[in-house]
C-alpha cells in the first residue's frame, strides 16, 4: 500500500484524534444514528483528554456523514480543532471508535483503506465488448469495443459452401476476440485496474482470454454469466477480495523467504518490534509488513519529533539527543516512519498462511 497521501498528518505535531466510523448500514434512521455516534465519539474523545475545538470539529464531520453517506466508512484524523485528512474506507470497521494520542492512530488503514482492487470488467459477446470499472467505492462505464458483425453464426447442414461459410464465421470470432483483448489492454493501461474481469459465453471469454498479453494474465478472472448480465456486486467483492488474499499470502511468502540466511548468513527480513524499529531508524525498512492485532502492534516504544527517531527503550533516544521523547503504538510509529522514507506498507491478516512475523510486526529490507 502507497501511504504517501498520510503525509499531511505529520506535518503537524500531536496530540490527534483518530476516528474510524462504520457507514455501512444505511436506513432512513442513518442520520439521526450517525448524530448519536457523533456525539458519543465526542465525549469519548474528551474523557481521554481531547480539546473542545477538536472535540467539536469530530462531532460536526460525523454528523455531516448523515448526508452524504459513505458505502463502508470513514476515518478522520483531526487536531488543534481541525479535520486534516479524512480518506474514505473501503472496508468498515469492526465499529465506530476514537483514539487520543500522540500520533494519528493509522495502522487501521491498512485493511480499512488499503487493499482496493479496481476492476476493468469486459462485458463479452460475439460482435464486442463494453468494459466497465467497478471499484469498493463505485462504477463507471470505461468504454467499449465493436467487431466484425458478420458472419457470426454457424448454421447445422454440412456440404462444401456451409463448411466455407463456417470457416468465415471461425475467422470472425478470432478477429473480434483480438479486438475486444487489444482494447482492454489499453484499458487496463490507462486505467491502471488491478483486475480484469471477463463476463460472457465460456468459449468468447477462453478466446479474449488466451489473446491477453502475458503480463495480464495473473490479473485475469472470470465469470460464468451469460452474454448480456451483469456482474452482481457480490461476485465482484469475492473476486476482489481473492485477490487481496492472494497478494497478501505472496508478500508474506516474500517475507519469508527473505528471512532465511544467504550463504553469507544475512537476511533481507527483520520480525519483532525492536528488529523492526531499528531497522526503521536506520532508514531500511523497503515494506513493512503488519497483522493488525497482533500482539506487539499496540506495544508502546520512545517516538521523538522527526520519524525516524523511534526506540523501544527511551534512554536509546536520549543517546541520540532527543529530549523530548514520548510514548506512542508501535504499528503507528512505524506507519509513520515507512511514510516518511517512502517505504510501503501492506497488512497480511487476509492471507491463509498460519505462520506470519512474529509478534504481528515485520519488515523487508532495502539492503541486509
Amino acid at each position: 500500500m502507497d501511504l504517501a497521501f498520510l503525509h499531511p498528518l505529520y506535518e503537524h505535531p500531536g496530540p490527534w484524534a483518530s476516528v474510524y466510523v462504520d457507514t455501512s448500514r444505511h436506513t432512513e434512521s442513518t442520520p439521526h444514528e450517525l448524530s448519536l455516534t457523533a456525539r458519543a465519539l465526542a465525549r469519548d474523545l474528551a474523557g481521554q483528554g481531547a480539546d473542545e475545538p477538536t472535540c467539536r470539529a469530530v462531532r460536526e464531520a460525523v454528523e455531516e456523514l448523515g448526508h452524504m453517506p459513505e458505502p463502508y466508512g470513514r476515518a478522520m484524523f483531526a487536531r488543534a480543532g481541525e479535520v486534516v485528512l479524512d480518506p474514505p474506507l473501503v472496508a468498515a470497521p469492526p465499529r465506530s471508535s476514537a483514539h487520543w494520542s500522540p500520533l494519528p492512530h493509522t495502522a487501521p488503514l491498512l485493511e480499512l483503506a488499503g487493499e482496493d482492487p479496481v476492476c476493468v470488467v469486459a462485458y463479452i459477446d460475439r460482435k464486442g465488448a463494453e468494459f466497465e470499472l467497478r471499484g469498493a467505492l463505485g462504477s463507471r462505464e470505461a468504454g467499449q469495443v465493436t467487431g466484425k458483425e458478420w458472419p457470426l453464426h454457424r448454421t447445422t447442414t454440412w456440404d462444401w459452401s456451409v463448411r466455407h461459410f463456417q470457416l468465415r464465421v471461425e475467422n470472425t470470432w478470432e478477429h473480434n476476440a483480438a479486438e475486444i483483448a487489444d482494447a482492454l489492454t489499453v484499458c487496463q493501461e490507462e486505467t491502471r485496474a488491478d483486475l480484469v474481469i471477463l463476463v460472457g459465453e465460456q468459449r468468447e471469454r477462453r478466446a479474449v482470454h488466451e489473446r491477453l498479453p502475458q503480463r495480464l494474465k495473473d490479473r485475469v478472472a472470470e465469470a460464468p454469466h451469460g452474454a448480456g448480465s451483469r456482474l452482481l456486486d457480490e461476485d465482484v467483492e469475492r473476486i476482489r477480495n481473492e485477490h487481496v488474499r492472494r497478494r497478501a499470502e505472496q508478500e508474506l511468502e516474500r517475507f519469508l523467504a527473505a528471512r532465511a540466511p544467504d550463504e553469507q548468513g544475512r537476511t533481507r527480513a527483520v520480525e519483532g518490534v525492536p528488529a523492526v524499529v531499528e531497522a526503521a531508524r536506520e532508514h531500511r525498512i523497503d515494506e513493512l509488513l503488519i497483522q493488525p492485532g497482533g500482539p506487539d502492534t499496540r506495544l508502546e516504544v520512545w517516538i521523538g519529533e522527526n520519524p525516524d527517531l523511534l526506540a523501544v527503550r527511551r534512554n536509546e533516544l536520549e543517546a541520540l539527543g532527543e529530549e523530548h521523547a514520548l510514548q506512542a503504538r508501535a504499528d503507528d510509529a512505524l506507519v509513520r516512519s515507512v511514510v516518511e522514507t517512502g517505504a510501503e506498507a501492506v497488512s497480511v491478516t487476509a492471507a491463509s498462511a498460519a505462520e506470519g512475523p512474529a509478534g504481528g510486526v515485520g519488515a523487508l529490507l532495502r539492503w541486509p
